[in-house]
């Protein structure tokens, strides 16, 4: 990566910046999680060399204007893994997944607590919207401002249902949308509440969804039909042809 950004290198590799780079590390994770979500290992190799690349550059360019280097990345990772695992490089004990995970933010919020003034500081800006509302949750849970049950986080989901209908009616469009968020909003509580990952399944819906609408094409096109000549109650019927023989094959 040097050579690549030194005169005479690379042209392109030459002109990035910090900036200029931040979303390809968002869309290796995403190539990673498909990889492993395929269980493809050659996948997997190929993405976590990418992602590694992105770590690479950016140590490459901070190190040009003597901010620090793949070095300093590395040890700053050591140095908090020993930190973050008193329980195996230290005299503290720590049996359970869950007793490990709450010693981890105990001591993440003992190092970071001073810097940051609120609970809900240091969720990523550019997480998706479900990941990110999820983790605000998260975060305000552990301080105690949670749901005593499950029971109110579905009254709550009700309650704004009720808000969401009442605008609808007034055709306000503004506060619609603001009530379609709150609805959002709670239903995420509901799947971090029964420790579902709220993107995790939306994005598995929508795999189902893609699943069965391709099927629906399928079955047109063995007719010689296109879709777009079928009327809805045609599509629908297919549809639900799609959905009882996946529940068959359950």
């Amino acid at each position: 990566m040097a050579r690549l950004r030194a005169p005479g290198g690379c042209p392109w590799d030459r002109e990035q910046t910090h900036h200029s780079l931040r979303y390809y590390a968002v869309e290796e994770v995403y190539e990673l999680i498909d990889a492993i979500e395929t269980r493809d290992d050659a996948g997997m190799l190929e993405e976590l060399g990418d992602l590694l690349l992105q770590v690479v550059f950016h140590a490459q360019m901070a190190r040009e204007r003597r901010r620090f280097d793949f070095e300093d990345v590395a040890r700053v990772l050591a140095d908090k893994l020993l930190a973050r695992h008193p329980h195996v490089f230290g005299n503290r004990k720590a049996r359970t997944p869950g007793q490990v995970l709450a010693q981890w933010h105990a001591l993440k919020h003992a190092e970071k607590g001073h810097q940051r003034p609120s609970v809900t500081d240091g969720v990523p800006r550019h997480l998706p919207a479900l990941m990110r509302a999820q983790e605000v949750q998260k975060k305000v849970a552990r301080v105690g401002f949670d749901w005593a049950d499950a029971a109110g986080v579905l009254d709550k989901i009700e309650e704004e249902l009720r808000e969401l209908r009442r605008e609808l009616g007034r055709r306000r469009r503004r506060k619609v949308a603001e009530e379609l968020g709150d609805l959002l909003f709670a239903l995420v509580n509901l799947a971090r509440f029964h420790r579902f990952d709220a993107e995790d399944l939306l994005n598995q819906c929508t795999k189902k969804f893609i699943t069965r609408f391709r099927k629906i094409e399928a079955a047109f096109a063995s007719r010689g039909r296109k879709l777009s000549e079928a009327t809805l109650e045609e599509m629908e019927t297919e549809w639900q042809k799609a959905k009882n023989k996946a529940r068959g094959e359950r």
